[in-house]
């Protein structure tokens, strides 16, 4: 139970490393039974706004910084920026960015083999979310992130994961008390706030990053032969603010756009562009001309 505040160390059984430990996934499996809440609580419309708003800005904190800046170093930026939207990331319940970018950059190494932990080749509930439960899948691998491991900071969210995302369930209940009674117009209340801002805002994000495990090595067109069945999804491109471009990304995973083409809708692309031109972060890696040209349309 220590291991639900402090994630520190590696005590992995290696007999059990496939196995999901039920023990460490309750507070996972308690998140998404409080969505049910909702039934009691209510909805109205500033509370579905947060929702939306915190769904689509720590979806962009994790597709920009967790995917393309701490696991493919695709643009730099400050140190500052590198922690607040590690923070921002963090606070979705996906672990510590150290660990987002160890596993990931394992996923690149074996896509679709038998050491891939989420390949869809194992089952879809294997892929979409029962991989993220098992005692293996809770260890961070420092061999594959030790450019990062020289932040403090880094560590600290790494070790303490869930620091984060109980400081937003607080704030949320918080501002919603806060404006049931100084705000009564906006018709929600601290519950509220929270099953809908924290709860089922987390588990759509949850469940919407992993479909590109799930789903987006299944359903999709392949512009390129890559040795995985990564495919592009433009669906999914959508509800991930471009990582649905999947074939795209595994052909090439160094830039910082994954829609190629113009036609590609990439949204994360765009916000950095946005933070490109506010100075906030700089040398965006684009697409080769060799990468387009060797491509199907």
């Amino acid at each position: 139970m220590r291991r639900w505040i402090d994630a520190g160390g590696n005590d992995i059984d290696p007999a059990g490393r496939d196995e999901i430990d039920w023990l460490r996934a309750l507070p996972f499996i308690a998140m998404h039974v409080a969505c049910l809440a909702v039934l009691w609580v209510g909805v109205s419309p500033f509370a579905v706004c947060v929702a939306v708003l915190l769904y689509a800005m720590r979806m962009f904190a994790i597709t920009a910084f967790y995917h393309r800046y701490f696991s493919h170093k695709a643009f730099k930026t400050s140190r500052a920026v590198q922690f607040v939207f590690a923070v921002l990331a963090a606070s979705s319940v996906q672990r510590g960015p150290l660990w987002w970018a160890a596993h990931h950059r394992h996923h690149h190494a074996h896509a679709d083999t038998a050491r891939d932990l989420h390949s869809p080749r194992k089952g879809f509930w294997r892929s979409h979310v029962s991989w993220f439960l098992t005692q293996g899948a809770f260890a961070t691998n420092p061999a594959r992130i030790g450019d990062w491991l020289k932040y403090p900071e880094l560590r600290w969210l790494d070790r303490f994961d869930t620091a984060v995302p109980v400081a937003l369930a607080i704030a949320l209940y918080a501002i919603g008390a806060m404006l049931e009674t100084h705000a009564p117009a906006l018709h929600t209340s601290g519950a509220q706030l929270l099953v809908w801002g924290f709860f089922i805002s987390t588990v759509v994000l949850f469940h919407a990053t992993v479909t590109i495990n799930s789903l987006a090595h299944r359903f999709g067109s392949r512009r390129y032969a890559t040795k995985d069945d990564s495919r592009n999804n433009a669906w999914l491109a959508l509800l991930t603010l471009g990582e649905g471009w999947h074939n795209n990304h595994h052909f090439y995973p160094g830039s910082a756009r994954q829609g190629f083409r113009w036609w590609e809708i990439d949204f994360t692309w765009y916000g950095l562009r946005l933070m490109q031109g506010l100075g906030l972060v700089h040398s965006l890696k684009g697409v080769p001309d060799w990468v387009l040209a060797k491509g199907r349309r």
